[in-house]
């Protein structure tokens, strides 16, 4: 059984939500046109990663108009898109979240940002627990960016029966080989497949390297575009890859619960 998906990137908009929904409905469009199920979008691309315009007031709230055009797209091209964005769940506690938005219209933010790194901590309020998205008989997990740095988030997808990781991501230029050699080993490490999408170009006073991919069971890469904007690439899924993989590489099934006491020996 294979999922066609698509990971897209492209230039976000600081604190511009209505430019930024925008740009999203042509990426959904250009990837549901060349049949992808699930479309993946970067971190904050609806709000924007720009900490210089963070604020409780400025995040979104789920019921938002401005998101009225990407229900519409995500309805009548009968896709799930995977967004993501600042999100108000309080007066005073605002979430990186992803913005999910079915293909009945319906918005939801089913995951927060757990591991929050630099001026993340300073503003949003970190998740605490994980989540996953079925679609079509798929589990896929669900991270962000920095999600992906810890080996375990991935681990605890993939012991709850996700057989692919999404990860909308924000890497600062500069970040490339850890971008790359951190997704390519949850793929690995779990065997299952992994959907980063990665913000581009600049917004705010930072600058982005994109870098959205999609690696297969063994860490390789299926399909990836660099830094440019905007880029939508696809690419299928298949079940029973998965199922060969993690046969012939059974790390995940392998790996002990505990391992014991350390032992000190001094020379």
């Amino acid at each position: 059984m294979t999922l066609r998906v698509a990971a897209a990137q492209a230039v976000s908009v600081s604190g511009d939500v209505a430019a930024n929904v925008a740009t999203a409905v042509d990426l959904v469009t250009t990837a549901a046109e060349r049949g992808a199920r699930v479309v993946v979008l970067p971190e904050l691309f609806l709000t924007g990663y720009d900490p210089d315009a963070w604020s409780h007031e400025s995040a979104l709230s789920l019921d938002d108009d401005r998101l009225g055009a990407l229900s519409e797209v995500a309805h009548d091209r009968q896709v799930v898109v995977v967004a993501s964005a600042a999100v108000r769940r309080a007066l005073d506690s605002t979430t990186l979240s992803i913005v999910l938005v079915d293909p009945a219209g319906e918005v939801s933010a089913p995951y927060d940002k757990q591991h929050l790194c630099g001026a993340e901590r300073d503003f949003f309020t970190p998740g605490g627990h994980g989540a996953t998205l079925a679609v079509d008989g798929w589990q896929l997990g669900l991270g962000i960016c920095n999600d992906g740095s810890f080996p375990e988030h991935a681990v605890a997808a993939a012991t709850d029966g996700a057989t692919a990781y999404l990860c909308p991501s924000a890497y600062f230029r500069g970040a490339e080989h850890r971008r790359d050699l951190r997704y390519a080993s949850r793929a690995l490490d779990n065997g299952i497949y992994v959907v980063l999408s990665g913000l581009p170009g600049t917004c705010g006073a930072y600058e982005f390297c994109g870098g959205s991919a999609v690696y297969d069971p063994e860490g390789r890469v299926l399909e990836r575009v660099a830094g440019e904007s905007p880029a939508v690439l696809v690419a299928d899924l298949d079940r029973d890859e998965v199922r060969r993989s993690q046969a012939q590489n059974p790390v995940a099934a392998e790996r002990l619960p505990w391992l014991g006491p350390r032992t000190l020996v001094t020379v």
